[in-house]
């Protein structure tokens, strides 16, 4: 008598629950949420946070908390479907701020602004979610169970949906982190802390006060150039408790810019005659900030992400033998392995779909013809499945995403290819932003589902199907938190959301456009960026650039997080840290990015009502 395994091992699943519909509305109600408030997170921090350990702490205390009868691949299903949709988000807001900041920038000068329009956009990040799913799907195998990369942050996610009743305690610890976050940031939006009037002078006080989300604490001692002010924003922090140690580098690139190179260039005399050369500058941090340290920055920032290309080559060697290596498996494996991955002619549909869309984005843009549409296809998809090969053999390693670099890259390429056509160039950088993030995204996610048993073809087909609603959400977000600063616009750029990413995406538009490039400050820092690039911590040249760029205030409320993290370590172990400063620090994430959001729709919707 011939037994059919499958068929044995089909009865013995078949009733597991894992592809449900209560983990599919969870994981996009959860996606949504976390997109929008991501979003947030990336445009005050500079850099995303993964949001699969808020999805999977919230999927347990739901499915299995409240529900009674959820099981850890179904958690996982919910947070495949949550962290796709909020990676997405990610995708968008390190591109689209830069079109809005030069736009305004542009009308302020009295250039007229830009030709662009958001649809373009919408297609080319929907492309994007499409091309970055199909591209990974035939890597799974070799880079999980054949090369078996680490993909640590998959790990910690299997950590957490197997912490069983500490679920819920982690899920209450979330809700505290949220309430107090959530409070505190209302505080500071009501203005009541506020030393009145120095927002609008730009005038810093000679002692001590809250200045917009901001505490200075000079005493008439310190000197303004080396910027006595640290961030109130528990965000801030909250993100140094998620990182710990690894985040330290991040705060000495800001103690290099605001403890060393300005304190030089003012003794230096370098400032000298600083508000008649940048009239429009309102203080001499300001002067120092937006003309030296953010032109170095980005620099140093160029130059890492480039020499990050360069020092992941064997990364792509690999990651390219993967792909043939994942064709052979596949090949030989036969209809086992088309039971366990997405078929091959579907990888092929997505590509055409994925392609289609990306040319119709391109060509909706003002002045591109069909045959410019069709180049820039062409080399955005190869360059997009390059980086996203890049991009997944280093999050593999070491849980590194180089995206903000990846971006820079992308859209200086295609300025040049589209001939100076920003709004077409944008088009391409953000289907490539949003295709690396998938990738990596769904390589950490395959990561948890192989350690926990998963179906692959599962995970395969929600990522697909959901997480490019992530690029309407975020658009969404992007426009509602620009749209509430004043007169309609301002509401991003500023010192309560910097939006690094976008500006400095915007200055090397600026760059390439108008031939005026800072060539001194971007040729040091490129410089100091390759070094940085070469050295054995991956993203250090990244990380520094990132830090010089961004306020100083918010990279101090960044360290001292980071410390708080090491300090508990040491104190309590890590396992404290793990089970009860991770769900805080997210808590507290989430609730001041969602209050944040909230009172920005809230004005909006006022001022509408008031005109009406």
């Amino acid at each position: 008598m011939k037994i059919d395994l499958k068929q044995v091992g089909g009865h013995l699943t078949g009733g597991y629950r894992e592809l449900t519909v209560a983990a599919v509305v969870l994981g996009v109600l959860q996606g949504v949420v976390l997109n929008v408030a991501f979003v947030y997170a990336a445009l005050k921090l500079g850099f995303s946070i993964p949001g699969s350990t808020v999805a999977a702490i919230m999927g347990y205390a739901l499915l299995t908390g409240l529900m009674k009868r959820g099981t850890s691949v179904e958690n996982n299903i919910n947070q495949t479907i949550a962290s796709g949709i909020n990676t997405a988000g990610t995708g968008v807001v390190f591109t689209l701020p830069a079109l809005y900041l030069l736009d305004a920038k542009l009308k302020a000068a009295g250039q007229g602004g830009l030709e662009w329009s958001l649809w373009p956009m919408i297609v080319g990040g929907i492309a994007g979610a499409i091309l970055g799913t199909v591209f990974i799907i035939p890597l799974r195998k070799q880079m999980i169970e054949m090369d078996r990369l680490r993909f640590p942050s998959g790990v910690a996610v299997t950590t957490i949906i197997r912490a069983g009743r500490a679920g819920i305690d982690k899920a209450l610890l979330l809700a505290v982190g949220f309430s107090i976050s959530a409070i505190w940031k209302g505080i500071l939006l009501s203005g009541w802390l506020q030393i009145p009037g120095v927002e609008q002078t730009g005038q810093l006080p000679h002692g001590f006060g809250v200045i917009g989300e901001d505490l200075y604490f000079g005493l008439g001692l310190i000197p303004q150039y080396v910027y006595p002010m640290v961030s109130l924003s528990l965000m801030s922090m909250a993100a140094g408790m998620l990182t710990g140690k690894g985040g330290l580098p991040f705060v000495v690139g800001g103690m290099l810019a605001w403890w060393v190179i300005s304190p030089a260039a003012v003794n230096l005399g370098w400032t000298q005659g600083w508000a008649e050369r940048a009239p429009d500058c309102k203080n001499l941090l300001e002067y120092i900030h937006g003309r030296m340290l953010q032109p170095l920055g980005i620099g140093t920032l160029i130059g890492g992400a480039l020499m990050g290309v360069v020092v992941c080559f064997p990364a792509i060697v690999g990651a390219l033998r993967s792909l043939a290596s994942a064709a052979q498996t596949a090949k030989a494996g036969g209809e086992s392995t088309g039971a366990e991955e997405m078929p091959l002619k579907f990888i092929v549909l997505g590509t055409i779909l994925g392609m289609s869309l990306f040319f119709a984005g391109s060509l909706m843009c003002e002045g591109v013809s069909v045959a410019e549409a069709a180049l820039g296809t062409v080399v955005g998809t190869v360059w997009l499945a390059l980086a996203g090969l890049i991009v997944a053999q280093a999050t593999g390693l070491t849980d590194i995403s180089p995206m903000s670099g990846m971006a820079l890259i992308s859209v200086t390429l295609m300025m040049v290819l589209y001939e100076n056509n920003i709004a077409a160039a944008m088009v391409v950088g953000v289907a490539v932003c949003v295709a690396i993030g998938q990738g990596a995204d769904m390589m950490q996610d395959l990561k948890t589902g192989f350690m926990l048993g998963a179906k692959p073809i599962k995970q395969q087909i929600v990522q697909f199907a959901f997480t490019w609603l992530g690029v309407f959400v975020a658009l969404g977000a992007v426009h509602v938190l620009w749209t509430n600063g004043p007169g309609g616009q301002g509401g991003f750029g500023n010192e309560t959301l910097p939006a690094p990413q976008g500006g400095a995406l915007m200055a090397v538009i600026e760059a390439i456009k108008t031939g005026n490039v800072p060539v001194d400050k971007y040729v040091m820092g490129g410089t100091i960026g390759v070094l940085l690039g070469a050295a054995p911590m991956p993203g250090l040249g990244v990380l520094i650039g990132l830090a010089m760029y961004l306020p100083f205030p918010i990279t101090f409320g960044y360290g001292i997080g980071c410390l708080i993290h090491v300090g508990l370590q040491r104190a309590k172990g890590p396992a404290f840290c793990e089970h009860k400063l991770v769900p805080l620090a997210a808590g507290l994430i989430v609730g001041e990015a969602l209050t944040g959001v909230g009172h920005a729709t809230f004005v909006i919707v006022r001022s509408m009502l008031s005109q009406g």
